[in-house]
């Protein structure tokens, strides 16, 4: 056995980690982050006398990527979380993390950020007041486009070591993309590390998004790959949202909204009866999405039920517009004859701007 894992040390994982290190040859063996209770310890001794490597609070081991570098309060929170891939799939293990945790460890995972003090000498600032100059500006930007600036420049305090063992606290940004690029463009465009930037972001952003005529050049099957990164990346932020309205429960809270805008059934419900599964490249549901994620913030949602009625509400309104306009239903669409694994599989698109980056 080349590695032995446990999401975290509480007994039903690792109760019989002893028994397994004593009867099988183990090579190495990777702890969670957080102090070691009496049974990892106890384990430990036991790895020390066979010399056997452990680590713990690890970002990486091999083809393992450890996400959960951070110490929680409670032991399910501080669980391993595995990311791997095998044979062209990816795989995320997450432990006994609460949805919470999951939440903001994939974040980490699937979106660049990039510190404020490391992204200010880049851009060819030396001083940070004069670089903060620079993102206050772009704060203000993000305000005016009524958006959470938060969400885009959260504050970290971090401490630098300063001389005779004194410390000093400073205040640092983790910054989005989009933070990124509203820097850019608030930048002092003499300096050519900034030109650089706003050249480089206009691009990306051309990337993202397809015009009429380009989305209206490409193959039914390229619609629907692209429509379904399109509610990929709707139901990834619909996710977050959820989570800081309240929800625990991601399975029930989307089934609420499946039922408003399929007139009370389920996915299952649908698939038992047609098989035909929840399409996911259809924009009815790519404008659920959307609109359920816009109430749920504008309304402040904080609580399970209500956020869980606002979708199922939302789905309802899509319905009833698409009964009005004399629309085909979601559940009476024809099935495709091939389905999105299929079309992925066999249609690579090569060109990276029929991708939502």
């Amino acid at each position: 056995m080349h590695k032995r894992w446990s999401p975290h040390g509480d007994f039903d994982h690792m109760g019989e980690a002893i028994n397994l290190v004593n009867n099988f040859k183990v090579e190495k063996v990777i702890f969670n982050c957080g102090e070691y209770n009496n049974l990892e310890s106890e384990l430990i001794k036991v790895l020390d006398k066979k010399k056997i490597k452990h680590y713990s609070c690890i970002s990486k081991l091999d083809n393992l990527y450890f996400l959960n570098t951070k110490e929680y309060y409670n032991e399910n929170d501080n669980s391993n979380v595995i990311y791997t891939e095998l044979n062209g799939y990816k795989f995320m293990l997450m432990g006994d993390a609460s949805t919470t945790t999951e939440v903001e460890v994939i974040d980490e995972k699937d979106n660049e950020y990039w510190f404020a003090r490391e992204l200010m000498s880049v851009l060819g600032y030396s001083k940070w007041e004069n670089f903060n100059k620079v993102i206050e500006k772009a704060i203000v930007a993000c305000q005016n486009s009524s958006i959470n600036y938060k969400e885009h420049f959260p504050d970290v305090r971090k401490t630098l070591e300063m001389p005779n063992n004194a410390m000093k606290k400073i205040i640092d940004y983790k910054l989005s993309r989009y933070a990124c690029y509203l820097i850019a463009q608030n930048g002092d465009s003499r300096k050519e590390a900034i030109a650089l930037a706003q050249t480089y972001f206009a691009i990306q952003i051309g990337k993202q998004e397809l015009s009429d005529l380009e989305y209206n050049n490409l193959t039914e099957a390229e619609k629907r790959l692209y429509r379904r990164n399109q509610a990929r990346k709707g139901n990834y932020n619909l996710n977050k949202t959820a989570v800081n309205s309240g929800v625990k429960d991601l399975a029930r809270f989307h089934n609420a909204g499946y039922k408003g805008l399929y007139n009370g059934e389920t996915t299952d419900d649908i698939f038992k009866r047609k098989k035909l599964r929840y399409r996911e490249d259809i924009l009815d549901n790519i404008f659920r999405i959307a609109q359920t994620d816009s109430k749920l913030k504008r309304d402040n949602v904080d609580n399970e039920y209500t956020a869980s009625a606002v979708h199922f509400e939302v789905g309802k309104e899509v319905r009833n517009s698409i009964k009005r306009l004399g629309g085909t239903m979601p559940e009476d669409l024809p099935a495709p004859d091939k389905s999105l694994k299929e079309l992925e599989k066999k249609h690579r698109i090569k060109n990276e701007k029929f991708r939502i980056v």
